[in-house]
C-alpha cells in the first residue's frame, strides 16, 4: 500500500528523517510509535503530499484513497448526520449527478456504481458510525453549530471512517473519545476493510486493534509484526542480542589491538600485526542500541496531613446557570484514596471534577472540605493559564522569588523538562511538554489530591509510564478522568461512574465494566442478538451477583478503612519518635516503641485480611 523509500527531512535544521525505509502492506492494521516529537505527524503530512521531502520517496498504490482527519468539523446549519454522509464524495456526486443525467448508458452507470458502494445502506451505517462515537438520534439530527470543538472533531472522525479510504491515517484518534467510544473504535479499526495506519501511544487500542507496529527512532523506520506488546517484547530481545554481539567484537577488538599495540615494532612479528589490524578493519562492532531518554514526572508530596474525610458530598447539585448537570450526589473522599470517574461523555464527569476543584460553586446539598486542603486541577482548557510568549523558567520565577537560577531550573528538570526547553517559548513546546510543565505547575505547593483530566492526552507511551510511577509515588489522593487504561488500571483502586445525572460508586472491576459496555454495544449492533428473556436473566443473575458479593465487599472496604487509620496512626508515633526531645523520657520512649511494634502487627494482619478477601472476590467476579 505505501512504500517509503530512504527518506529525508529537516525542519528548521533540525533532521527528523535520515534514509528512513519502510513498506506498509496492503490491508495492515499498522501502529505508528515513537517520542513526542520525533516526527510521527509530519511523516503523515509528508504521506498526504501537505509537505515535500528533501530525499527520497513516499510512493501509494496507484489510484488509492487516502484519508485523515485534518481538522474539526466546521460549525453550521448542516446536522451532525448531513456531515458524515457528505464525507462519501462519491456517493454525493454521484446522488447529484442522478438528478441531472438523461443518458440512459450514463443513469445505468451511475445506479450500477450506487449499488456497488451499497449507497442505499449509506445513512444507516453513518448513524451506526456516529452512534459508536457517542452520537444519540437526536443528537445527529442536530446542526453542529451546537457542538463543542471535542464533539466537532468526532464527527470528523466519523466522516473519514464513513468514507473508508484505501489508506486510512489517524493521529491519535482517542484525545476526544471517552472510554465507550475507545472500546467502540478498538472492535471498528480491528474489523476495518483495508489500511490503517494509526499514530497512537495507548497500549490497550495498540494492542487490540493493529497487527503491525512501525517504530520511529534515530531517524529511522522499523517495521514490527505483532501488536504493541509483541513489538516491545521482540525489540527489547533485538537491542539485547545487538548490545551482546556488539560487546563481544569489542573485546576481540580489544584482544587483538593489545596484539598489535606490543609487536608492531618488532620487525619479526609485523606481518602479523599488519594482519591483525586488517582484522581489526573487518570486525565494525555494531553501534549500541538503547532507548531514547524519557524524562519522569516528579510531584511534591501533600505539605499538610488531611483528617478523613477530606471532602464529604451530602446531596450536592451542580452545574452552569440555571441548568443542573449533577443532582444528588453523595460520596466522600479519603486521603490516599485513588479513584477513577469513568462514564460517557456528557454526563458530568468535568463538571464533577470543577466542583471539587472549587471552580463552579455548589447549587444545592452540602459539600465540606478539610481545612487547608489544596487542590491540584488538570484539564485541557488549563492549558490557557500557561503564558504562551514566556519560557517554563520564567513561569517559575513567581513561585520561587528568592531562589537563583541553579534552583529553579532543578525544579524543572524534575518536571522532566531538558535545559534547553526551559528557555523555549511555552508556544512553542510540544504538547507533551506543555501537560508536563502544567502539571509541575499546578503540584508546586505540594498539594493533598490531584484532579487530573485526560491527563495522557499528549504523552508518549514512556512518558504515560512515568506518569503512572509519579502517581504511585504521590502519597495523597488521586482522581482520574480518563479513558486510557493502562493508567486507570496502573493507579486506580475504585471506579465512580458519572451516570443518570449524579456521581456513584461502581460495583465492578474495569474489566467487568468493558465486557457490559461491549455486550450492550455487540447486541444494539446485531438487532438484538439475545431475546428480551435473555437479558432479563443476565440482568437478575448480575444483580444476585452484586447482592451476593455485597458483604465481602463492605468488609473489603472496612479493611481499607482500617490500614488507612491504622497508617495515620504509626505515622504520627513515627513523627514523635523521630523528634530528639522524645529520648528526654526514657519510659514513654520505650512504650512508643512498643506501641510501633503492636501497630505494624496489626497492619500486617489486616493487610493479610485484605488481601485474601481481595482474591476471593476477584475469584467471585470471575466465576
Amino acid at each position: 500500500m505505501l512504500t517509503i523509500n530512504n527518506l529525508t527531512y529537516r525542519i528548521q535544521g533540525r533532521e527528523l528523517f535520515e534514509g528512513a525505509s519502510v513498506v506498509l502492506p496492503t490491508g495492515s492494521k499498522t501502529g505508528f510509535v515513537g517520542k513526542n516529537g520525533t516526527g510521527k505527524t509530519t511523516l503523515f503530512h509528508l504521506i498526504q503530499g501537505h509537505l515535500q521531502a528533501d530525499g527520497g520517496s513516499t510512493e501509494l498504490v496507484k489510484k488509492a484513497r487516502i484519508g485523515a482527519v485534518a481538522q474539526e468539523a466546521p460549525a453550521s446549519d448542516v446536522t451532525v448526520l448531513d456531515v458524515v454522509l457528505a464525507a462519501d464524495t462519491e456517493r454525493a456526486a454521484l446522488l447529484k449527478e442522478a438528478e441531472t443525467v438523461t443518458d440512459p448508458d450514463r443513469i445505468s452507470e451511475v445506479y450500477t456504481r450506487l449499488a456497488d458502494i451499497d449507497a442505499h445502506t449509506a445513512e444507516a451505517r453513518a448513524s451506526a458510525i456516529l452512534k459508536g462515537l457517542g452520537f444519540e438520534t437526536d443528537r445527529q439530527n442536530s446542526p453542529t453549530h451546537e457542538l463543542s470543538g471535542g464533539w466537532r472533531m468526532r464527527v470528523a472522525l466519523a466522516g473519514v471512517l464513513f468514507a473508508q479510504p484505501d489508506l486510512l491515517l489517524l493521529d491519535e484518534p482517542t484525545n476526544y473519545l471517552d472510554l465507550e467510544g475507545t472500546l467502540w473504535l478498538e472492535r471498528y479499526l480491528a474489523t476495518y476493510p483495508y489500511t490503517v495506519f494509526m499514530i497512537s501511544h495507548d497500549r490497550d487500542l495498540l494492542n487490540k486493534s493493529v497487527t503491525s507496529i512501525i517504530h520511529l527512532e534515530h531517524k529511522k523506520l522499523t517495521f514490527y509484526k505483532g501488536n504493541y506488546d509483541t513489538f516491545e517484547t521482540t525489540r527489547r530481545m533485538q537491542m539485547e542480542l545487538n548490545n551482546k554481539s556488539r560487546d563481544k567484537a569489542l573485546d576481540q577488538v580489544a584482544h587483538l589491538q593489545k596484539f598489535v599495540d606490543r609487536f608492531k615494532a618488532k620487525a619479526s612479528k609485523a606481518k602479523q600485526a599488519q594482519s591483525r589490524m586488517k582484522m581489526i578493519e573487518k570486525l565494525r562492532p555494531p553501534a549500541a542500541m538503547f532507548d531514547e531518554y524519557s524524562a519522569p514526572f516528579t510531584f511534591q508530596q501533600p505539605k499538610v496531613d488531611q483528617a478523613s474525610p477530606m471532602i464529604n458530598l451530602e446531596n450536592v447539585s451542580a452545574g452552569y446557570g440555571d441548568k443542573k448537570i449533577l443532582k444528588n450526589v453523595t460520596m466522600r473522599i479519603d486521603p490516599e484514596d485513588r479513584i477513577a470517574l469513568i462514564g460517557v461523555n456528557g454526563n458530568g464527569k468535568s463538571t464533577f471534577a470543577k466542583l471539587l476543584a472549587g471552580d463552579i460553586p455548589v447549587m444545592g446539598g452540602e459539600m465540606r472540605k478539610g481545612k487547608k486542603l489544596e487542590i491540584a486541577h488538570f484539564a485541557q482548557h488549563q492549558m490557557d493559564k500557561l503564558k504562551p510568549d514566556q519560557t517554563p523558567l520564567e513561569h517559575v520565577i513567581p513561585l520561587m522569588p528568592y531562589d537563583g537560577e541553579a534552583k529553579r531550573r532543578s525544579r524543572l528538570a524534575q518536571m522532566g523538562l531538558t535545559k534547553s526547553r526551559m528557555d523555549t517559548l511555552a508556544k512553542n513546546l510540544s504538547g507533551g511538554e506543555r501537560a508536563r510543565l502544567l502539571m509541575g505547575l499546578i503540584t508546586f505547593a505540594g498539594p493533598g489530591m490531584m484532579i487530573l483530566d485526560e491527563p495522557t492526552n499528549h504523552l508518549d507511551i514512556d512518558s504515560r509510564d512515568a506518569l503512572v510511577h509519579a502517581l504511585n509515588e504521590y502519597e495523597g489522593a488521586v482522581l482520574i478522568i480518563s479513558h486510557d487504561r493502562h493508567l486507570v488500571e496502573a493507579t486506580c483502586d475504585t471506579l465512580w461512574i458519572a451516570a443518570d445525572g449524579t456521581i456513584k460508586e461502581l460495583d465492578e472491576d474495569l474489566d467487568s465494566y468493558q465486557r457490559t459496555i461491549t455486550g450492550q454495544s455487540n447486541r444494539s449492533g446485531n438487532g438484538g442478538g439475545m431475546s428480551k428473556e435473555d437479558r432479563k436473566k443476565e440482568k437478575q443473575e448480575a444483580a444476585a451477583r452484586r447482592e451476593q458479593l455485597a458483604p465481602l465487599r463492605k468488609a473489603i472496604k472496612d479493611a481499607e478503612e482500617d490500614l488507612a487509620r491504622l497508617k495515620r496512626k504509626i505515622a504520627a508515633v513515627e513523627r514523635t519518635l523521630d523528634d530528639p526531645a522524645t529520648y528526654n523520657d526514657a519510659q514513654a520512649s520505650v512504650a512508643l516503641g512498643k506501641d510501633k511494634a503492636k501497630i505494624e502487627a496489626e497492619i500486617a494482619a489486616v493487610e493479610e485480611n485484605w488481601l485474601q478477601m481481595s482474591g476471593e472476590y476477584e475469584e467471585a467476579l470471575r466465576a
